[in-house]
């Protein structure tokens, strides 16, 4: 029995490769087409648009996971079928139910290996790649387009307009209220330097004071701050929410929702973390009966049938999370839905084939 195992899991592991190799070169194509297209722009080449398509392979490779996981899966036992191996499994009186545990325990594997990329690699190289493309073309990070970087806590409203890079921030106003919501102060500097912590140093100030019906203004060529962000939150407000790891995600979110923000974009990418890892146990649970219940097609019409539904599920989970966001939905509910749905659909098929 050990040895129909480690053979079913090495099938498992070839199908999965092959839709690895497959798939993963096409989408880093396609962003590399993409980043070919700025190649000329500022002091960007065609050596950085290789170098960043070679760097976002990791999130592309988390991104296809449950394609990979569907489309290997069904290569890897329809070849078996094809060679009516998978008859010979049955005849030994080996049920689908235990055929099935291979492909089940590759995948969980595999999930397994997508959430470590998630946590420890993908981030990292996605925002390096994000901050070298930037650096090139002479752009700066920012939440929209020029209107730069907003947050905020309790009494202070921070806007940053430009992060030349990681130590100095160009066109910042600071505003500071009352307990009651009233403009105390409003302070403009050309130029924040980051010295040490949440210590910012301002630079070309000027800075208006409101009393009552006055307001008075005063200049000078630098100020300390203490700030309310410390450099961590800085650069992650610098960074699109999919690009951070899913820790990463749960404390910004904390602090959005702490300092009375909008956090739903931040949230929604949390939460679509953990519904890719149900797209993935559906994808899983799908490939199974796409080869035991169609045991008269041929291998070519599993992959055509397995590669629509995976386009579909791709398409409805980007219009679900981009409607769930537009209209404000639950974050949770929104992330989770395509993955519950699914995992109901494959629960319903294997029980009418098993």
């Amino acid at each position: 029995m050990t040895i129909i195992n480690r053979y079913l899991a090495f099938q498992i592991v070839m199908g999965l490769g092959i839709a690895t190799v497959i798939l993963l070169p096409l989408f880093g194509f396609l962003d590399l087409l993409d980043q070919l297209g700025d190649v000329g722009k500022g002091t960007y080449q065609v050596k950085d648009a290789f170098l960043n398509t070679a760097l976002l392979l990791p999130r592309r490779f988390i991104q296809l996971a449950p394609f990979i996981v569907l489309l290997g899966n069904v290569v890897a036992l329809g070849r078996l079928a094809v060679g009516s191996e998978l008859t010979a499994l049955r005849v030994a009186g080996l049920s689908p139910t235990r055929i099935s545990l291979a492909p089940l325990a590759v995948g969980l594997v595999l999930l397994l290996v997508t959430m470590v990329l998630d946590q420890f690699v993908a981030p990292q190289l996605q925002q390096k790649a994000i901050s070298s493309r930037a650096v090139a073309l002479e752009k700066s990070a920012a939440l929209g387009k020029q209107l730069g970087i907003w947050t905020r806590n309790k009494r202070n409203i921070l806007r940053i307009g430009e992060m030349l890079h990681a130590g100095k921030a160009a066109d910042v106003e600071l505003m500071h209220f009352d307990d009651n919501g009233f403009l105390l102060t409003y302070t403009y500097a050309k130029y924040a330097v980051f010295i040490d912590g949440d210590l910012w140093e301002f630079n070309d100030v000027t800075t208006k004071t409101f009393t009552g019906n006055q307001i008075e203004s005063a200049s000078t060529n630098s100020m300390q701050w203490k700030s309310f962000l410390n450099p961590d939150d800085i650069s992650t407000l610098t960074k699109p929410p999919e690009s951070l790891s899913p820790i990463e995600l749960f404390l910004h979110v904390r602090f959005l929702r702490a300092t009375g923000q909008e956090a739903d974009a931040y949230a929604l990418a949390l939460w679509r973390k953990v519904g890719g890892a149900l797209t993935t146990i559906a994808m899983l649970l799908l490939s199974i009966p796409f080869v035991f219940g169609s045991v008269r097609a041929g291998l070519a019409n599993r992959l055509v049938v397995a590669s629509m539904l995976g386009i579909s599920v791709y398409l409805f989970d980007q219009i679900i999370a981009n409607v769930g966001l537009l209209w404000h939905l639950n974050p949770a509910l929104t992330a989770l839905l395509p993955g519950l749905v699914l995992i109901a659909l494959a629960s319903f098929w294997l029980r009418r084939i098993f």
